[in-house]
């Protein structure tokens, strides 16, 4: 689907109709691979988006503070006729950096952050699908919306989009020495008293047959993860980050939030043993207070889980506390996003210290990986922690994984533990076996 209208457009008109459909990644079928996704399979929320009629991007976090804001406030979308009673998510989607800057050119499509509105979202509702078409405020929008709206809504298919390729090798290369060194370099520094903890990432490249299907890629990792939340964002160039994270940020409806702390991991097999583990609760708490602690100023009561529960995913289970909130006037998604990112579930503790290290010795732009991505609408949000991810293009991925070092901590342990962390995407890229 190509893109339609100015980027430059500050309104938007918008008409939607009902679909007899269950599935939005389904709309593959007549017009190809989404621009946007967007699923929690547990919630029943799904969305996918086709075309771009509106593009906002950010060179900084200053600016993506102001971009957020913007998207957040009311009235830059007219509806042609009463907004559906099932609001879908968006209808802006996108995410930002996770630092400041960064040597690999393969990111350079996302920019510093990337917001896109698309022409065409079809979501799930209570009762099915719905459709809706976006066009620029202006002579004959009204009239493309509807025009549009007819011509698409009787192309979508019906049915439901199951993974069909069949798996295929994969080359996958992550130097082990280097990340083990790395590491130990950071209990060093702990056992030093210079941090308390710190998140050391690393990258897997993985090389393919084949170009890989991202639409098959989805369909397996939603169907892999139902309690994580799949999504993915292509840049201009065709280039896609994706993948199936379990760690909201922020979800906001008017002046509630939701957030939670996760962190603290073993092997499925391990589960008893997480919840009695030192090394584990210590780094959990270290999320949990921070987030109390980033939370106090923007709101007017904040609630936590008394202890922490047991998350099992797949192949990982994280020690999991959840927050909920009730927000000041004004505080909205920009203010969160710059109160609680990164938290030290992708950082570390001391923040500004755990920063300086990742800067200087994890050798790894991190791009959008840990960075938070997802939609924004009026008074509406939810934005992620985009961990168990990839960037992919043609027949090349790049992986990124990574754990949490504290007191304790282990080399060998923390390579096996990333891992375990990158299984879900290898087998979700097509591996089959991995």
């Amino acid at each position: 689907m190509t893109t339609l209208g100015s980027t430059d457009a500050s309104r938007w008109v918008a008409g939607w109709v009902s679909l007899s459909a269950v599935d939005p990644l389904a709309g593959v079928e007549a017009w190809g691979e989404p621009s946007v996704y967007w699923e929690r399979p547990l919630a029943r929320e799904a969305v996918a988006g086709w075309g771009e009629v509106g593009a906002v991007e950010a060179s900084s976090a200053a600016r993506a503070q102001v971009v957020l804001k913007a998207l957040s406030a009311p009235d830059s979308v007219r509806w042609l006729e009463a907004p559906p009673a099932d609001e879908p998510p968006g209808p802006w989607f996108g995410g930002m950096r996770f630092a400041a800057s960064g040597e690999d050119t393969g990111w350079s499509p996302f920019g510093f952050g990337r917001w896109t509105l698309p022409e065409a979202l079809v979501w799930r509702t209570a009762r099915g699908l719905a459709l809706a078409v976006f066009a620029p405020e202006g002579p004959g929008a009204e009239d493309r919306v509807r025009s549009r709206l007819l011509r698409m809504g009787a192309a979508f298919p019906s049915g439901y989009r199951h993974p069909r390729g069949a798996p295929q090798a994969l080359r996958v290369s992550s130097p082990r020495r280097d990340f083990e060194a790395r590491v130990e370099r950071a209990v060093e520094a702990i056992r030093a008293g210079h941090l308390l903890k710190v998140v050391l990432a690393r990258a897997v490249e993985v090389e393919a047959e084949h170009d890989f299907d991202r639409v098959d890629t989805l369909a397996r990792l939603r169907e892999q993860n139902p309690r994580c939340a799949t999504f993915l964002f292509r840049a201009p160039d065709g280039t896609a980050f994706l993948g199936a994270t379990p760690e909201t940020l922020c979800r906001l409806e008017g002046r509630r939030l939701e957030t939670e702390a996760l962190a603290g991991s073993a092997h499925p097999t391990r589960s008893g043993e997480l919840e009695t583990s030192d090394k584990d609760r210590r780094e959990h708490e270290t999320v949990v207070r921070y987030i109390l602690e980033a939370l106090a100023p923007l709101a007017e009561h904040v609630e936590a889980d008394a202890e922490p529960a047991l998350l099992p995913l797949k192949h990982v289970v994280h020690l999991r506390t959840g927050i909920h909130a009730g927000l000041r006037e004004g505080v909205g998604v920009a203010e969160l996003v710059a109160a609680l990112q990164p938290t030290p579930a992708v950082g570390g503790t001391p923040q500004a210290r755990a920063l300086e290290f990742i800067a200087t010795h994890e050798a790894l732009d991190r791009g959008w990986y840990a960075g938070p991505v997802g939609w924004v609408g009026p008074g509406r949000a939810h934005q992620v922690v985009a961990l168990r991810s990839a960037r992919v293009k043609a027949r090349q991925a790049r992986l990124f994984v990574g754990a949490g070092i504290v007191e304790g901590s282990c080399a060998e342990a923390e390579w096996n533990e990333t891992e375990m962390k990158g299984l879900a995407m290898l087998r979700a890229l097509g591996g089959g076996h991995v």
